[in-house]
């Protein structure tokens, strides 16, 4: 008979980062470490160097985002929708660039 062992490495908890899953002990977010490696493509040496976390753990979070994409990825777009949103009610589509901008003599 086969024992699934786990690794114990990401954790959710509701009062940290609204239950989005997280490295143990951290508040670091899987889908964080998933787009430094997907988007920005970094290695997971990297990751950990940037993040001072193990390797293990680059690991841990990765096999995570895989094994749960789905729900990771629908979560990243509402998040950036939202920012989005908050982004045109603060500083409207119409507004003049602050750098770029001619000074005046």
């Amino acid at each position: 008979m086969d024992t699934v062992q786990s690794i114990d490495l990401i954790t959710t908890n509701p009062n940290v980062r609204d239950g989005r899953p997280c490295l143990a002990g951290t508040g670091l977010e899987v889908s964080v470490l998933a787009i430094a490696r997907i988007v920005h493509n970094q290695t997971p040496e990297q990751i950990a160097a940037d993040y001072d976390i193990s390797l293990a753990q680059v690991h841990a979070a990765l096999s995570y985002y895989y094994a749960h994409r789905d729900e990771i990825d629908s979560r990243i777009r509402q998040r950036r929708e939202l920012a989005g949103e908050l982004k045109e009610q603060l500083i409207p589509s119409g507004h003049t660039p602050l750098l770029g901008r001619k000074s005046q003599p």
